[in-house]
Parts: C-alpha cells; structure tokens; sequence
C-alpha cells in the first residue's frame, strides 16, 4: 500500500516581499507564499483546503476504500506558516500538495462573505450613544468609515462607503442605511467628525438638531497650523493644546477667543480657520463631561486606531486590481481586528453623557 508523505515543517520558508492582489503566484513556494499574505481570515481557508484534500485523496476517517487506491492516511505532524508577519502553528495533515490558485480562491470566497456580512448585518442589537464619522484613504480610494460606540463604551465598525468626496448626497444616503439596518439612539446621539462640510451637512440633514456635535479638535489644529510656516508651527501647536486642556467649557472658550485674536494678527487665513466651527471643538466642555471621556471623544482617534490596523493587515498587497477587490479586504479584515476591540477609555463616565443628550433631546422636542 503506498503511503502519502507528511508535507515538510512550513516555517523554514521565509515570509514573501509582497503579494499581486489575488493573482496566483507561478514559484515553487506559491502556497505558502500566498498564504503568508492573506489576512487572519485566511488561516481557516488554509485548514480547509489541507483537510479538503486529505478527504480527496484517502477518503474520510475511518472508512474502507473510500479514497483513491493504494492511498491511505498516515499521522500529522505541526507546522507553522506566516500570516501578517507572524509565525501562526498549524497541524499538516498527511497530504500538502495545494494547487497554485487554491488558496487564492478560497479567500476570494471567504472574503466576499465576509464583505456581505459587513454590509447586511444589524445594529438593532445594541443601545447606540455615540457616532464617529471620518474620511480616511485606503488603497487610493477614500473612503468614510463609521465607528459606533455603546452605552455600554463598547466599539463596532458600523460601515463604510467609498467616495470620492465627503459630500452631503453621498454621505446622507449612507447614513440613512445605518438607520435601515437598525442604527438608533433613541436617548441621544453625540456624533464626532472631522472638519469635513459635506459630511456635516449630512449629519444636519439625516438627523437634525437631535444630535449633538463634537468636532475633532486634533483635525482643527492641524488645519490652522497649514496656514503658518514650520518655524512657527511648534509654537502654536502647544497653545492650541493648551487653550483644549482646560477643563471648563468657560475658561477653554476664553482661552481660545485670545488665541483667534492673537493669530490675526500674524496670520488672519490661520486666525479664520481657528474661528470657524470654534463651538463644535468644545462641546463636550459644553456638556460637563469628565476629562477621561472627553479625551476619548475630543478627536476621531479611535477611527485613525482602525485605519492603522487596517494597514498593517494589508500592507504587502501592492497591486488592488479591482474595487471588489478592495472592498472585500476592507471588510474581511474590520471584521477580524473588530474582535480585538476594547471599550473605550473613560467608560465608567457614558451614564454622564447620556444624561446630557436625553436633556439636550428633551429641549429639541419641547422646542419643535
């Protein structure tokens, strides 16, 4: 009876310089070659395909003449391959012999639906406080993210859309489909966004006066200090820190009123900018919020934290080939570094700020 060799320990092969989106390699390692570059979602693309032909080959565990003749099953041993540059064990079974496109395949399946989850599931299953809304750039597309954040300060990526500009239309429709799929803050909402107009406009309209604005502090810094020159920068980049760090809404709007006065006079573009929109940087001053949560919620931070991990998960692809291609590794990889999500700093003080929004909610109602 022949006997199928185990396949040799898979982590003497060093991790690959990059990988062509999902194209197959033509090498003698493209197995492993490929599977180092996939996502975690990969990994069980990878068992799959090493059991699916095991099955193939000897038949299932335990039954006579169900696999090919003269082939049978012969132990295991453990393995290891690269995923993400990290060396993750696994157990090769009797049979490696993956064909060069397998794994490519499999992980285009696995992927789009990982893609149709993200896009279909409900949100209805959680109690929505706060709304985070940024632009970010991924594969050379932009896109806008939305971060939903619990009474509870648990953290879901709610959805993405790609556009091309955060305009009003597009980024109003795509709030609207987080309302479909069960989006709601029936005791107030506290969304924080960048400096985007089109995407305010589309809070404004999708939600009216029922929420609550906080704009991101760190986004209005850096946009005054693009109006001065590097020598100046680090100067001004301190006193605007400065001016966010006092802790009642009084002082910190004083404090910034002398910095909108002070920069007109060496800089009247910078000066403008710093006034435009001043209120919304310093709403939940406004709101009597603890320090620990308004350093959480100040800024777009926690969606720069998911857009970093993002890159990192796909950073050997260099070539995106199509936008599905895009867009189902976006989805494939929120979904996995979404489990790793803690709550969010400052939690123990959310009952603080959903006492505001019902106050604040109450008095929109009362006054409509």
């Amino acid at each position: 009876m022949r006997r199928v060799r185990s396949a040799p320990r898979a982590h003497q092969s060093p991790p690959p310089a990059a990988v062509q989106g999902d194209a197959p390699m033509d090498d003698g390692t493209v197995a492993l070659a490929l599977i180092q570059a996939l996502i975690p979602l990969g990994l069980q693309a990878v068992e799959d395909a090493l059991q699916q032909e095991v099955l193939a080959l000897a038949g299932a565990r335990y039954a006579h003449a169900d696999g090919h003749s003269g082939i049978a099953r012969w132990g295991r041993q453990r393995g290891s391959i690269y995923l993400a540059d990290q060396k993750l064990l696994i157990t090769v079974p009797e049979a490696f012999g993956l064909s060069k496109s397998s794994v490519s395949r499999r992980f285009v399946q696995a992927s789009a639906a990982a893609l149709a989850q993200f896009h279909t599931r409900r949100h209805d299953d959680r109690q929505w406080l706060v709304l985070l809304l940024d632009g970010k750039t991924f594969a050379e597309d932009q896109v806008v993210i939305a971060l939903g954040v619990t009474t509870e300060g648990e953290k879901r990526v709610l959805g993405l859309v790609q556009t091309a500009t955060e305009n009003k239309r597009t980024c109003a429709t795509f709030l609207r489909e987080l309302i479909e799929r069960g989006f709601t803050a029936p005791h107030g909402l506290l969304v924080v966004l960048d400096g985007a107009k089109g995407l305010r406009a589309a809070v404004r309209d999708v939600f009216g006066d029922d929420a609550v604005v906080q704009r991101c502090q760190w986004h209005k810094r850096e946009n005054v200090l693009r109006y001065l020159t590097k020598p100046q920068q680090a100067f001004w980049r301190r006193k605007l820190r400065e001016a966010y760090a006092h802790g009642g809404h009084a002082d910190a709007k004083r404090a910034r009123r002398r910095l909108v006065k002070a920069l007109a006079v060496l800089n009247e573009s910078a000066a403008r900018s710093l006034e435009e929109g001043l209120e919304e940087t310093l709403t939940l001053h406004r709101l009597e919020l603890p320090d620990a949560l308004r350093r959480s919620l100040n800024t777009t931070n926690l969606i720069e934290s998911v857009m970093a991990q993002i890159e990192r998960e796909t950073q050997r692809v260099d070539h995106w080939r199509t936008s599905d291609q895009k867009h189902r590794w976006c989805a494939a990889t929120l979904l996995h570094i979404e489990k790793n999500f803690r709550r969010i700093r400052g939690m123990a003080h959310l009952p603080l700020l959903q006492a505001a929004l019902t106050q604040h909610l109450t008095k929109t109602t009362t006054a409509a």
